[in-house]
């Protein structure tokens, strides 16, 4: 039914199959100049976004990620975080998003366990020693990224080591070929590991592109909404928010956290949001007791 092909304004008629990274592509074909992520102070239109995302993936690329190859995105809430997903799908990846707050064994074992191409990390994390066979080691690892650091060396374990701001500038934001099926996989997201070793759950890119739509489809969201988010893309509650918003078109959110409410509820306020998702817990904090 030629309808049907075109009953989402996300998808493209050129498109014989719909990836989690066309969300973002097809946005920024259809809404360059709209404002598609705030987060830290930033404000990223669509086009910017893709941009980054796209020098990113050349440089994912240059360190030997193909397709299917899982790529760490061990990350806060953050304008990074956001560019290394789509990074990693540009690029044909995998991605597998790791709260920031895990812990080095878990954090071995992950990228152990899902045999980790590449990682992209803050500076700053337990991520610098990547490589050394007394503290940490990765055989997998090709090479990472890493976010944060103002000049200086990188890890000195491994040998292809790039700074997230020189990636940005030393790579074209042109689109890389894509070589993936929507069967291909798009993320990994781990099991907390509470009751035991942590588990990844997969979801390839059919999955991705279905339940987002699914969602997007009950809400009925439009272009014109704004969604708040303090869950950690880590989360898939916190993620799918990302997919959905950069799908329909809006504007994304995203804070860090929800250790004060009352600034997020003034956020709230001034960038005219319509839509809140979160957990019970976050709810009863704003439940005058």
């Amino acid at each position: 039914d030629h309808r049907d092909l075109h009953s989402f304004p996300t998808r493209r008629s050129s498109d014989l199959v719909m990836l989690a990274q066309h969300f973002l592509e097809n946005s920024a074909s259809r809404v360059p100049d709209k404002i598609a992520l705030v987060c830290g102070g930033r404000r990223l239109s669509y086009r910017e976004v893709d941009d980054m995302a796209n020098r990113l993936a050349h440089a994912l690329l240059e360190l030997g990620v193909r397709r299917g190859h899982r790529v760490g995105v061990f990350l806060n809430n953050s304008v990074e975080a956001v560019v290394a997903i789509f990074a990693v799908l540009t690029a044909g990846g995998v991605f597998v998003p790791i709260n920031h707050a895990t812990k080095r064994d878990k954090l071995q074992y992950i990228l152990n366990n899902c045999r980790a191409a590449a990682l992209i990390a803050e500076a700053s994390s337990d991520a610098a020693v990547l490589g050394d066979e007394s503290a940490f080691r990765v055989p997998s690892l090709k090479g990472m990224i890493l976010c944060g650091q103002r000049g200086g060396n990188t890890s000195p374990f491994i040998k292809n080591c790039l700074l997230f701001e020189r990636a940005l500038s030393n790579y074209p934001a042109t689109k890389p070929c894509c070589h993936n099926i929507d069967l291909d996989l798009a993320c990994l997201i781990y099991t907390s590991g509470s009751t035991g070793d942590p588990k990844g759950v997969m979801s390839d890119h059919s999955n991705v592109v279905f339940a987002s739509g699914a969602i997007i489809e009950y809400l009925e969201n439009t272009e014109t909404d704004i969604v708040i988010s303090a869950l950690p893309l880590s989360f898939d509650y916190g993620l799918y928010q990302l997919f959905m918003v950069f799908r329909f078109g809006g504007t994304l959110v995203l804070e860090k956290s929800f250790a004060f409410p009352a600034a997020i509820l003034q956020l709230m306020e001034k960038e005219r949001v319509t839509g809140f998702p979160g957990v019970p817990t976050m709810y009863a904090m704003l439940v005058p007791m």
